[in-house]
């Protein structure tokens, strides 16, 4: 594990190296029509998220040009797109200010991923912090049917589970199924909610929590939400690179929250 925590410009030149961010792999067509899909409503890329203005291709395509840096010219149409290193550390930053807030405040956290195989492992080191340092961690020891499998948690971190593995989903509604049998146990609702994708956009856009997340290039929605208030911070980087190469990141945003040392194991 990473014990070295970078600076903020030998993080981003690291994001760089390992497309995390710059030249990343996700192509530009997948982003101009994950635009359209997100105007046009599409399930995948709606992400649970209420538009409250309106939205053309024109401004949410600015508003990716200047959250996450994919390429300024709306003439490139195909080809490799990119994410600016410079604006996921500035995300990391803030992300780490409202990270600390709760966690110092001793608060209820709630942890979900839609992406399992690359930010599942982010998402327990940050929870292994959190509880080390006095958070409470929301659990459920119920797993939740949804579609051809369930909803359940697997190291502190809810996810979908379908035929026996982990899987990759946008959709809201596992996030909504989560918050409603935290409701019909009585429970309290998080104070702060650590998610991704559709996950993120329904615990911030419909049911009003607090919100920090994490966003691709190619999820024009959940930086919608951002825009809108309606999720606090996004983190624009590739979300599915292999787990290890987002350590530096993490112990960047652990150093950054003022947790340093408070890792277990």
């Amino acid at each position: 594990m990473t014990t070295a925590y970078l600076s903020r410009d030998s993080l981003a030149r690291y994001l760089d190296r390992s497309r995390i961010t710059g030249a990343v792999a996700t192509p530009r067509e997948a982003n101009l029509r994950n635009i359209q899909g997100f105007l046009d409503g599409d399930q995948h890329q709606h992400m649970g998220v209420e538009r409250t203005r309106e939205w053309t291709f024109e401004s949410v395509f600015e508003l990716m040009r200047d959250r996450v840096g994919i390429n300024d010219d709306p003439e490139y149409l195909s080809g490799q797109d990119s994410i600016s290193a410079q604006l996921c550390v500035t995300g990391l930053d803030r992300y780490a200010e409202v990270f600390s807030r709760a966690v110092q405040g001793r608060k209820r956290l709630l942890f979900a991923t839609g992406h399992p195989s690359g930010l599942a492992p982010v998402y327990a080191r940050l929870a292994r912090v959190a509880r080390a340092s006095g958070a409470r961690i929301i659990r459920f020891d119920e797993a939740l049917p949804f579609e051809d499998g369930d909803v359940r948690q697997v190291e502190d971190v809810v996810m979908v589970e379908q035929y026996g593995g982990l899987r990759h989903t946008h959709f809201p509604e596992p996030m909504q199924l989560v918050l409603e049998h935290l409701r019909e146990q009585g429970r309290e609702a998080p104070d702060l909610v650590v998610a991704d994708h559709g996950l993120a956009g329904y615990a911030g856009s419909r049911a009003g929590l607090p919100t920090i997340a994490m966003g691709d290039c190619n999820d024009p929605g959940i930086f919608v939400a951002e825009a809108q208030g309606q999720v606090d911070v996004v983190v624009p980087l590739d979300d599915n690179v292999a787990p290890h190469l987002y350590d530096p990141l993490v112990d960047y945003v652990i150093s950054r929250a003022g947790l340093a040392g408070q890792e277990r194991g």
